[in-house]
């Protein structure tokens, strides 16, 4: 994610004395997102991955360091939170809460193809079957109460028309919730660039500092509103969705009433983003390499998503 705060290789090499991590042999930013500021780190033991969090705070984050470790266990291809010597996960560095993880191996795609969305529809059900035995559970923090409050700080950049399509979506959600479908950890943010690809194969599933407990089917729809667009004329490849779903549901079938909401579920991932991304492009922090991204895209993909509600792909 990009980097806030900036950490000099005689801060980390000071920080790591509290690890048993060998020497530092290199530290390298990460110059992409907008929530954290994080590093490669390379050592005389490893690579990893060094993360200072810039808006969770000391006491949120437990709930995402402990929930990595839990489907690291669980087999789970995700980043293991290294313990320091005082076996914590969470230490601080230049004022702010930070943890080193284990760097996976692989790559972001670009351009996935069905095979790709396949794998990660299978790795995602295994990620939601793993999270069942998880203890803790985190109410997502943007749930409808955050849609309602960060559509009217954002509400004064926007067009009369545009204004007006994000309150009826908000208002239409408030009727179509989704809280009766199967529930439980979600990652929430199944990006293609929080997936690292290896040869056919997932090689990791990464930045899990949005998870929270929500309808196991919403986490679904957020990834196949990005692994599955057609960016070129903004819908969905029915190919890509299709293998998607059928990999996941090989895993963790789905439920009739789940079915029954995946046109509403598309709708309220695509809200969400189009959401996040206008507070980003319009109410940023202070910070270096900052990137944000686009708010139209996912104001597309709702239009779309409504235009074609009836007519959502699903398995069949």
């Amino acid at each position: 994610m990009s980097v806030f705060t900036r950490v000099t290789e005689a801060e980390l090499t000071a920080w790591l004395s509290d690890y048993s991590l060998g020497q530092l042999i290199s530290l390298q930013g990460i110059a992409s997102g907008i929530e954290n500021t994080n590093y490669f780190v390379t050592t005389s033991n490893g690579r990893f991955v060094l993360t200072l969090f810039e808006k969770l705070t000391a006491e949120e984050l437990p709930f995402y360091l402990n929930l990595m470790s839990h489907l690291a266990q669980h087999g789970i291809p995700c980043p293991s939170p290294v313990s320091n010597r005082h076996n914590r996960f969470l230490g601080a560095l230049n004022g702010k809460p930070a943890s080193i993880v284990s760097r996976l191996p692989g790559k972001s795609l670009v351009q996935p193809t069905a095979a790709n969305c396949a794998a990660v529809g299978a790795m995602l059900a295994q990620m939601h079957t793993a999270g069942q035995s998880f203890a803790i559970a985190m109410p997502n923090p943007r749930g409808a109460a955050w849609r309602a409050e960060a559509a009217q700080q954002v509400r004064p950049f926007l067009s009369d028309a545009d204004a007006a399509l994000l309150q009826g979506e908000i208002t239409f959600h408030t009727q179509q919730p989704l809280a009766g479908l199967p529930q439980g950890v979600i990652h929430a943010d199944l990006f293609r660039d929080n997936v690292l690809i290896d040869g056919t194969r997932v090689g990791g599933l990464i930045d899990f500092y949005f998870a929270c407990n929500d309808a196991l089917l919403y986490d679904v729809a957020i990834t196949v509103n990005d692994w599955c667009m057609d960016t070129a004329i903004g819908v969905l490849d029915a190919e890509r969705t299709r293998a998607l779903l059928k990999a996941y549901h090989r895993v963790r079938a789905f439920a009739p009433e789940e079915a029954a909401a995946w046109p509403v579920a598309l709708r309220l991932a695509a809200l969400r983003f189009w959401i996040s991304r206008l507070y980003d492009l319009h109410l940023p922090r202070d910070g270096e390499l900052i990137h944000a991204h686009d708010p139209q895209q996912f104001q597309r993909i709702l239009q779309q998503h409504i235009a074609s509600f009836g007519d959502a792909i699903w398995l069949e």
